[in-house]
């Protein structure tokens, strides 16, 4: 061997030997396994014969552009996707890491569940860890505040606006150039029209537009939501939006059924039981209603607990204008309640009531919980502006609990009207019981959890129903249910209209928690081996694409 090689050797051993090993994360839990386990897997599939032969072609690019925005909510949730899966060795670990798309149980408080990492940001990704509130406030910067920026540090260690649009700009152009591509495939004129304007939406930070041809589209068989949408993930001030995507298939049949509906909302509003100035709002009577197969989830959307309906856009101004569109995800829908509602129904729900426990009661609540987003009113009565902005980071649960108690309303008037034939409202009273112990379990990190706990915290206060602690059974109280349904839609109507944002700070506070007695049967439930949740088995190999 040459001489002078032997000391360029001698180093590189040295240098080798000093490298540090790589990290490993190691699982705080015990039982990350049985943790990944309660999850139970499902697939999304359905019927494609339906399509044509362009449809199909352009379902790959729209798996491609979905999964875009699958890595670029990871990003605003966590970070380094790789560097966290690849220095997770236990494969329970990664599973459960990516059911939660990161190392937070978002089921249990946010809570790390490795060794290692912290307590997780409440501004995520959005803003800078270190950032204080009074540091934001001060902060005199033109959009902090908008859905479609994130804050940073710039040089000099102050705060800076920067739009998803430059954030983001090499995934979003790629985005972009796929949903053109689908778009010249497109044969229906307004998902078309859709897919180029939200293409141009997420290189402009231009989102409007878009939004109102998404509520425009009504002949199309393929749905593709697609972009940052939700603010659930901004727990800090619930002002970002976190990106998604789900690819939909429309129930043609069931959808029909459903269309009637939408033109109620006017009377449905003016039936509310409030003072006439908290529903002075005219909602958009343009909203469409549909049953949907899911395809795909990305993003925010497949983070921990699935959602099985969407109400959108969010855009207050296209609400007032032509309202929304009520999409059912009627697979997924029908896979919670046989494989949770029911068992949990069995647990929990007094023998003479399971018989209440029906799919059409879950399909009705879960339905009218979105239509009910479009009720009440965007702007507060006092000139604290939207109620979103004035209500801060408690906005997303009250706007749950709302939702959730005013679905339930709507289908006890769509009955007096006549318009829900037959109708046996103790069939929703008891399913609506028994999926409030199914949701509750999202937890207190959930604006859907908390909403639940708060709903049935009131309900345990006003009587709604009455529970045998010899035999661990919940029974409904028709009349005292029909009340306490009737009050507590008026108090969160007031409250949202009042823009009372320390009234809602105390109402969660107070009534967002899960008590003792509630916490021992959800125990009865885990004990009972009963999923808390599903997973999708999806992309285009599970379809024969």
């Amino acid at each position: 061997m040459h001489k002078l090689l032997l000391p360029l050797m001698a180093l590189f051993i040295l240098v080798a030997c000093q490298q540090k090993p790589a990290k490993m994360y190691v699982a705080s839990l015990p039982d990350v396994q049985q943790k990944a386990d309660e999850f139970i897997p499902f697939k999304l599939t359905t019927d494609l014969s339906q399509l044509s032969d362009k449809e199909k072609e352009m379902l790959p690019l729209l798996f491609e552009t979905a999964k875009i925005m699958d890595n670029l909510f990871w990003k605003q949730a966590w970070g380094d996707k790789d560097d966290l899966l690849s220095n997770s060795a236990d494969p329970a670990l990664k599973q459960y890491i990516k059911i939660n798309y990161g190392p937070w149980e978002r089921l249990d408080d946010n809570k790390s569940f490795i060794e290692t990492i912290g307590a997780k940001p409440k501004g995520a990704g959005f803003y800078p860890s270190d950032m204080t509130k009074e540091e934001f406030e001060a902060f005199d910067g033109a959009k902090k505040d908008d859905l479609y920026t994130i804050i940073k540090r710039n040089k000099e260690g102050g705060l800076e606006v920067v739009p998803y649009s430059e954030a983001y700009k090499k995934e979003l152009t790629k985005a972009s150039e796929l949903l053109k591509q689908a778009a010249v495939l497109a044969e229906d004129e307004g998902l078309k029209n859709y897919l180029e304007l939200r293409a141009d939406a997420l290189l402009s930070n231009e989102y409007r537009a878009s939004d109102m041809a998404w509520m425009d589209m009504k002949t199309n068989t393929i749905d593709f939501v697609v972009g940052p949408i939700e603010n659930y993930e901004d727990a800090l001030y619930g002002y970002k939006t976190a990106f998604e995507a789900y690819i939909l298939i429309k129930d043609k049949e069931w959808s029909d059924k459903l269309t009637r509906f939408a033109a109620l909302l006017p009377k449905l509003q003016l039936s509310l039981p409030v003072e006439d100035k908290y529903k002075a709002e005219v909602p958009g009577s343009d909203s469409d209603l549909g049953a949907y197969d899911a395809l795909y989830y990305g993003g925010d959307c497949n983070a921990g607990s699935k959602t099985i309906a969407i109400n959108l856009p969010n855009d207050p101004e296209v609400h007032v204008t032509k309202g929304s569109r009520k999409l059912q995800l009627k697979n997924s829908m029908q896979a919670k309640f046989d494989n949770i509602l029911v068992p949990i129904s069995k647990v929990l729900i007094t023998p003479n009531q399971q018989k209440h426990v029906k799919f059409d009661a879950f399909f009705e609540n879960t339905m009218f919980h979105e239509v009910a987003h479009g009720l009440g009113i965007k702007e507060t009565i006092n000139g604290k502006g939207e109620v979103g902005k004035a209500l801060k980071e408690t906005y997303s649960s009250i706007e749950e609990a709302k939702a959730d108690i005013l679905g339930l309303y709507m289908v006890s008037e769509l009955a007096k009207m006549g318009e829900l034939p037959n109708k046996d409202l103790m069939d929703n009273y008891v399913t609506f019981m028994a999926g409030i112990f199914r949701s509750v379990r999202f937890g207190a990190a959930s604006a859907h959890g908390k909403a639940n706990m708060m709903r049935f915290n009131y309900f345990q206060e006003k009587e709604a129903f009455s529970y045998d602690s010899e035999t661990g059974y919940y029974a409904v109280d028709f009349d005292k249910m029909t009340a306490a349904m009737n009050s507590l839609s008026a108090d969160i109507l007031i409250m949202q209209g009042n823009g009372d944002y320390e009234k809602a700070k105390q109402t969660l506070k107070e009534m967002g928690t899960i008590r003792p007695a509630l916490q021992h049967d959800l125990d009865r439930i885990a004990k009972a081996g009963i999923p808390v949740d599903i997973i999708f088995e999806q992309g285009p190999e599970v379809l024969g694409l």
